[in-house]
């Protein structure tokens, strides 16, 4: 039995990204991307309270403004969800979340990788790095490292 995965793309700046951007870093760039992995009837996501998942566009962001078919896995659900417990233990835990080095992109790049062998767009996953290649962005590094991005909401949420 095969499964569709889809990566839901969330503007975390809500358009401000696209309409500051070019002022503040010198470049354009199109949003401020949280990404997860829809599968199994739950979405699931990185951020500073760990793994989580919830009901799709169960979060605080509410629905998506993207959604991308990654495409479809034949993993049976328990084995995702060992596989979840195993980078929850080790991998993701929520002392290692980074805005710009080890976040919900990461996560759902890795995720992509285990259930379907794709990518999720390059787009979302070189954004840290164009940033941080602009004065700006160095400027805001040392600020906004520990910045948490928990984006869980209700009592539906689950901790991996």
């Amino acid at each position: 039995m095969s499964f569709k995965v889809k990566l839901f793309i969330y503007d975390i700046s809500k358009g401000l990204a696209r309409q500051m951007s070019q002022s503040l870093l010198g470049r354009q760039i199109e949003g401020i991307w949280h990404t997860s992995i829809v599968v199994y009837g739950s979405e699931f996501f990185f951020g500073g309270m760990g793994i989580e998942s919830c009901p799709p566009c169960g979060t605080v962001l509410g629905p998506p403004d993207q959604q991308v078919d990654v495409g479809e896995t034949e993993i049976p659900q328990e084995m995702f969800y060992e596989y979840l417990t195993e980078l929850g233990q080790d991998t993701f835990l929520p002392n290692k979340y980074s805005l710009f080095e080890h976040n919900c992109n990461n996560f759902s790049a890795e995720v992509s990788q285990f259930l379907t062998g794709n990518e999720i767009p390059s787009y979302i996953t070189n954004l840290p790095n164009e940033v941080l290649q602009t004065p700006f962005g160095q400027m805001i590094k040392g600020v906004v490292e520990n910045f948490k991005v928990t984006p869980s909401s209700s009592s539906e949420t689950r901790h991996y």
